[in-house]
């Protein structure tokens, strides 16, 4: 099974679209479910991903305007629960500590988590940390190196029984990068 982890698109407050080439490689009828991470603030983009898949399951970020988002939601693929949540919940902000208290809490696998617009991906007492950074690239409030700039990316995994694959497309210099990371559940 296919799922799409995608957020912080901040369109078109922070940035004018997804990047062509990314929305080229979403096309409809591949991918089984899209998990939205949040400030996702536009109708046409919500439509885009909605034509993806129809399975479109949405988390509240600190700027989306629905009341009746959650704030954190769990899905399970195979024998991984996966919860995801925008991430401004956590505090501080991407520490692996926090994320690893979220993670116990939601008693989840895989935990997925937003707001930083940095790709991550990491294990942490057997569970898999995933962050899809922004898929726009958009500005973020955060610390940012002089210099550094956020890189437009999502991931896609690919879920299998015990196994998620986790392939990491990046928009850099104009071309699309992508790379891949494995986990197993227990191993």
């Amino acid at each position: 099974m296919l799922v799409l982890a995608i957020g912080d698109l901040h369109i078109p407050d922070r940035a004018l679209e997804l990047p062509p080439k990314f929305r080229k490689l979403l096309a409809p009828g591949k991918i089984s479910q899209i998990l939205c991470l949040g400030n996702l603030t536009d109708r046409e983009t919500y439509d885009f991903l909605r034509s993806v898949s129809p399975d479109l399951q949405i988390v509240k970020g600190e700027f989306d305007l629905s009341l009746s988002l959650p704030l954190s939601k769990v899905v399970t693929h195979g024998s991984l629960r996966i919860g995801f949540t925008h991430g401004h919940t956590i505090v501080p902000p991407g520490d692996s500590d926090a994320l690893l208290i979220a993670a116990r809490q939601m008693d989840v696998d895989v935990f997925i988590w937003g707001g930083t617009h940095r790709f991550e991906a990491y294990e942490l007492e057997g569970k898999f940390f995933i962050n899809p950074g922004s898929a726009t690239g958009a500005l973020s409030s955060g610390w940012w190196a002089e210099g550094e700039n956020p890189v437009p990316s999502f991931v896609l995994m690919d879920v299998q029984g015990t196994v998620l694959v986790l392939y990491v497309y990046q928009y850099i210099d104009g071309e699309v990068k992508v790379e891949k990371v494995s986990y197993r559940k227990g191993g």
